[in-house]
C-alpha cells in the first residue's frame, strides 16, 4: 500500500512538472524572443542582423520554437527551442551561459556553498522557532507571552535588509568578531558564515515562532491534552510528548516550502556577503540577463519543490497513521 501511494504520487508529479516547464519555456520566450535576447546581450551599438543571427546560430537559438518544417521525420520535433532549451532540462543537460560557462558545472561547483549556509541556518532556525513558541504556550496568558508575541511581530515587520546590514555593522564593524564578507573553504569557513548563519537565523524566528506558537495553542486545547493532565501529567510533559507530536502534520507543511531553497540558497544572504554559491549565482544571471541560467534555476526549484511536496506527504504516513489508512 505504501509503495503504491508513492507511485501514485510520483505520477502526479509528472503532468505538473512538465506544465510548469512548458509555462516557464512560454514566459521566457514569449516575453523575449531569441532576436530580442541576442540584442540585449549584444548591446544597441552591435546588434545589426548579421551579428543577432551569427549570436542565435552560435548558441542554438536559430531554432523554431515547437516544430521544424526545415527537418525530416520526428527531428521536425526535436530540432526545436523547446526540446534544446526545455526538455533537456529533464536530463540535467542546461546547455551554457552566455559568457561560454556550462551552467551544469557552474551549479555543481556553487552546490557546497550555499548548503554551507542554507543546511545550518534551517536546522537552527527551526529549532529556535519551536523552542520559543513552546516557551511562550508554556507562559500562555502571561506577561511573558504578551510581550514575546510583541517582539515576534515587530521582528516580522523588519525588513530582512536591515537584519543583514545592521549585523554586518554591529558584528563585523563595530565589535569586530566575524568579516564583513567573504567565503573560504575549510576550517576557515565556520569564520565567515557564521554571521550570515546567524542573522538567518534572526530574521526568520519572529514569523516562525509565531506560527508555531499558532500551532501549538489550537494543540493544547485539545480533548487528549486535557486528559493527559487528567492523569497527572506534568504541563510540559504534556507540551513535548503530545502537543509536539500531534503538530508535526503543518509543521512538516511549513518545511517543505524552504528545502527548496537549502538548494537554490539565499539571493540576498549571498550577494551581500559575497558567497559563491546558487543564489548569488542566479542574482548575476538576473543582472547580465542571462535567461539561460535564470531558466535552470526556475526549473531546478520548480523540481525541488515538487519533490520536497512528495515527501511531506510520504512523511504525514509515518506521523500520522490516519493518512496511511486512508
Amino acid at each position: 500500500m505504501m509503495l503504491a501511494y508513492i507511485v501514485r504520487r510520483l505520477l502526479y508529479a509528472v503532468p505538473i512538472l512538465l506544465g510548469v516547464n512548458l509555462f516557464t519555456f512560454l514566459l521566457f520566450f514569449g516575453v523575449n524572443s531569441p532576436d530580442d535576447i541576442a540584442r540585449m546581450q549584444l548591446g544597441a551599438k552591435y546588434a545589426s542582423a548579421e551579428a543577432i543571427q551569427r549570436w542565435k546560430v552560435e548558441r542554438g537559438y536559430d531554432k523554431p520554437m515547437f516544430y521544424n518544417p526545415a527537418r525530416e521525420g520526428v527531428e521536425k520535433l526535436t530540432e526545436t527551442l523547446f526540446v534544446d532549451k526545455s526538455l533537456r532540462m529533464f536530463a540535467l543537460e542546461f546547455g551554457q551561459a552566455n559568457d561560454g560557462h556550462d551552467i551544469a558545472l557552474e551549479i555543481r561547483g556553487r552546490i557546497g556553498p550555499s548548503f554551507a549556509v542554507a543546511l545550518p541556518t534551517f536546522a537552527l532556525s527551526l529549532f529556535a522557532a519551536i523552542t520559543l513558541a513552546m516557551l511562550l504556550v508554556f507562559f500562555r496568558a502571561t506577561a511573558l507571552d504578551f510581550w514575546g508575541v510583541a517582539l515576534c511581530v515587530a521582528m516580522m515587520s523588519i525588513s530582512s535588509m536591515f537584519y543583514i546590514i545592521g549585523g554586518q555593522w554591529l558584528v563585523s564593524k563595530v565589535w569586530a568578531l566575524a568579516p564583513v564578507s567573504g567565503y573560504a573553504d575549510g576550517l576557515d569557513m565556520a569564520r565567515f558564515l557564521s554571521l550570515p548563519v546567524l542573522i538567518g537565523v534572526v530574521a526568520g524566528l519572529g514569523s516562525g515562532a509565531r506560527w508555531y506558537r499558532t500551532i501549538f495553542l489550537e494543540e493544547v486545547s485539545r480533548d487528549y491534552v486535557r486528559t493527559a493532565r487528567a492523569k497527572g501529567l506534568s504541563e510540559l510533559a504534556a507540551l513535548f510528548r503530545h502537543v509536539l507530536r500531534n503538530a508535526m502534520i503543518p509543521i512538516l507543511t511549513g518545511v517543505v516550502v524552504v528545502i527548496p531553497s537549502l538548494f537554490l540558497g539565499s539571493l540576498l544572504m549571498e550577494s551581500f556577503f559575497a558567497i559563491p554559491g546558487l543564489g548569488s549565482y542566479t542574482i548575476e544571471a538576473i543582472r547580465g540577463q542571462d535567461f539561460a541560467v535564470v531558466r535552470a534555476m526556475v526549473f531546478i526549484g520548480s523540481v525541488l519543490y515538487i519533490i520536497a511536496l512528495i515527501l511531506t506527504d510520504f512523511s504525514y504516513t509515518l506521523v500520522d497513521p490516519r493518512v496511511r489508512l486512508g
